[in-house]
């Protein structure tokens, strides 16, 4: 059985539990005390150097990048499947999850962590400002992926998605146009019962 260590507030985080719910695998939940400094801690540091979190461990296997943990569960659980089997539809599913870190949530950390953990007067205002801007440039980008569809990737959902989800939860927050066509996907996406079944308290 997987150990999955994580915390309920991260997104990342949120990726595999989400993906581990869609496939009914069952594991065991390590809750990192981030709070208080567990990631910090030699212990926690042995299994992931950088003190992040989520990080898989597999008997005497580790992983500590979630798309990385993304496809790992994915090779050894097959079914259902969350990549499509068609090869270039397989290269779109990881380009989008590529993307996704690169466009949306590198900058999306740069509103969502200080709106949710900080005081305001420790906010960069400007940095949000321009990260603001950058995500409203990639999401009308990705309704053009979308198109008429209900998934990034064929008819059905996928890695990408996962990996997009827990970020949508927070695109208020980002204060930004949202194309109809991704509130609609956001919301698609939401109302699944794995996402139901992780979602953070607000």
């Amino acid at each position: 059985m997987y150990r999955l260590h994580f915390h309920p507030l991260s997104t990342y985080s949120r990726r595999v539990t989400m993906a581990l719910a869609e496939k009914a695998l069952e594991y065991e939940a390590v809750t990192v005390d981030m709070a208080s400094g567990a990631h910090r801690q030699p212990g926690y540091l042995a299994l992931n150097p950088y003190g992040r979190v989520p990080t898989l461990v597999d008997d005497d296997f580790v992983l500590y990048e979630s798309t990385a943990i993304l496809n790992y569960v994915e090779a050894c659980h097959p079914e259902p499947a969350l990549v499509p089997a068609a090869p270039r539809a397989r290269a779109r599913v990881d380009m989008h999850m590529k993307l996704c870190d690169l466009q949306l949530t590198a900058p999306a950390g740069k509103i969502l962590f200080p709106k949710r953990f900080l005081p305001e007067e420790r906010w960069d205002r400007e940095a949000m400002k321009q990260a603001s801007a950058d995500i409203g440039k990639h999401l009308e980008i990705v309704a053009r992926e979308l198109g008429d569809r209900q998934y990034l990737v064929g008819d059905r959902l996928s890695l990408a998605d996962i990996c997009y989800a827990p970020f949508l939860e927070f695109l208020r927050l980002v204060e930004t146009e949202v194309p109809d066509v991704v509130a609609a996907w956001a919301e698609r996406l939401l109302s699944r019962p794995s996402a139901q079944q992780t979602k953070p308290a607000m």
